[in-house]
Formats: structure tokens, C-alpha cells, sequence
């Protein structure tokens, strides 16, 4: 237990034995318990930590997908870049450059999508964050926690919408950001940042249009306003300068 601060100890104990083989794995990180369920146990771990005296993890705060395609690639420099500009530092090939046709194919790499959720305890002040890895990355399912958690609802048809998982047992899942007739879905990586079509009003049509889009992908490189040392001296020089007469 000593990977964990003296106030998690507990709680760490207490889940341990509440679940027990269903955790894969449990780690802190910033004082915050992370804990990894297989999609099997999801369902049934949630209602024990809601139900189980000690924990009673009542409110579910919040619930997203991610997506760890290229997760823990720079795509910029920055100190190395500070002496040439950042506008050389940039990988212009990075996530999302790129248009519909030439998107390139997803990776196959493990535990590439995850349901992330934040669980709270209001009568016991506790907090633990649960992480769900689907089995497949072409089609994630996760089953549905509504039923344990009505807040589920609309937080699962946003990662559904947003990242393409798939909530098994859902009541109404749904698009819920995008379009209905939206094509792909847009937090994923290998979703280009300028999407597919333009969306608009037609006038003369009296409806809305899709139409390709016309932005080209491009790198947008941030101004960075330093204090430099080297021209502090010059501008002082200019301001106490005499005007003459």
C-alpha cells in the first residue's frame, strides 16, 4: 500500500475487497484512484460501488471517451525550437492534418479507445475514477450504466457521438452534437480537423446543404511574445532619449 497517499489507504482496501478480481488494475496519480475494469465486470463493478456500505459511490460526475491513438507523441518542440522559431518546430503531418480522402488508416494498437468515468461519494467525501478499455478498437462496446446511473445517459451518447463507442444496452443511443447524417465522428485521430462537408443553408433550396469543403489543411503556428533581454536595453535608450528643441 505504499504506492498510495496515507488518505487513500482505505478507500484503496475497501474497493479491493468490494471487487476484487474485477479490477484489473488500480494505481494514484495525483492523489486521484484510477481504477481499470474489463467490459465484462463494468456493469456489475459499478453497482457494487454504489451499493456497498463504506463506498456508496451515489452521483456519477462525469463520463467521456477517449481515444489514444498517437497518445504520447510530441507534436511540437519547444525548447529545441526556442532558437529557430516554432514555425520549424511543428510536425504539419500531425493528427488531423489531412483531408477526407487521404485520411490515413487507424492503427492497430491496444486499448486504443477507453469510457472514462468520475464517480463521487457525497455521503462518504470519497472520489475514484474508473477507466473501461473496449475489446475492439474497430467497433468499442461497452455496456450501458444508465440503468446504474441515470446521468449515464446523455454523457454515453456524447462518447458515442464524438468517438464512435458503441453503449450496449442503451435506450436511446443516439447522435446527440453532430448532425443526424453526420459522417464519422470527430475526437477520433484519425478524424481530419477540417471534417468531410460544409454545412449551410441553402436560400433558393430552402433546406440545409452539405457540400465539400473547401479548407485545405494547414498548420496554424502560435505568436509567442517574449520579454528579450537583448532589446530591453535598446528600447529604454529610445524613451530617455532628448527630444532636442
Amino acid at each position: 500500500m505504499s504506492d498510495f497517499s496515507e488518505r487513500n489507504q482505505p478507500l484503496v482496501k475497501r474497493v479491493k475487497e468490494t471487487l476484487g478480481d474485477k479490477i484489473g488494475n488500480i494505481r494514484e496519480v495525483r492523489k486521484q484512484l484510477i481504477a481499470e475494469i474489463a467490459p465484462a465486470d463494468w456493469i456489475e463493478s459499478c453497482r457494487l460501488l454504489r451499493d456497498t456500505d463504506g463506498l456508496e459511490f451515489d452521483t456519477m460526475i462525469d463520463l467521456c471517451g477517449v481515444d489514444y491513438l498517437g497518445y504520447g507523441d510530441d507534436e511540437w518542440e519547444t525548447a529545441e525550437a526556442s532558437g529557430s522559431g516554432f514555425s520549424r518546430g511543428v510536425d504539419h503531418l500531425g493528427p488531423g492534418r489531412f483531408d477526407w480522402e487521404s485520411r490515413p488508416e487507424a492503427e492497430a494498437i491496444p486499448n486504443r479507445f477507453a469510457v472514462v468515468v468520475q464517480l463521487l461519494s457525497t455521503r462518504n467525501n470519497l472520489r475514484v475514477r474508473l477507466r473501461c478499455y473496449p475489446d475492439q478498437a474497430d467497433l468499442p462496446i461497452v455496456p450501458s450504466i444508465v440503468d446504474v446511473w441515470s446521468s449515464a445517459n446523455w454523457y454515453e451518447r456524447e462518447a458515442f457521438d464524438l468517438f464512435g463507442i458503441v453503449f450496449e444496452g442503451h435506450p436511446d443511443l443516439r447522435r446527440i452534437m453532430t448532425d443526424y447524417g453526420f459522417i464519422g465522428h470527430p475526437f477520433r485521430k484519425d478524424f481530419p480537423l477540417i471534417g468531410n462537408v460544409t454545412v449551410r443553408y441553402d436560400e433558393d433550396k430552402g433546406r440545409v446543404v452539405y457540400e465539400p469543403t473547401e479548407i485545405e489543411p494547414r498548420v496554424l503556428v502560435p505568436r509567442v511574445i517574449r520579454r528579450d533581454s537583448r532589446y530591453v536595453g535598446d528600447e529604454l535608450d529610445k524613451r530617455e532619449a532628448p527630444t532636442g528643441g
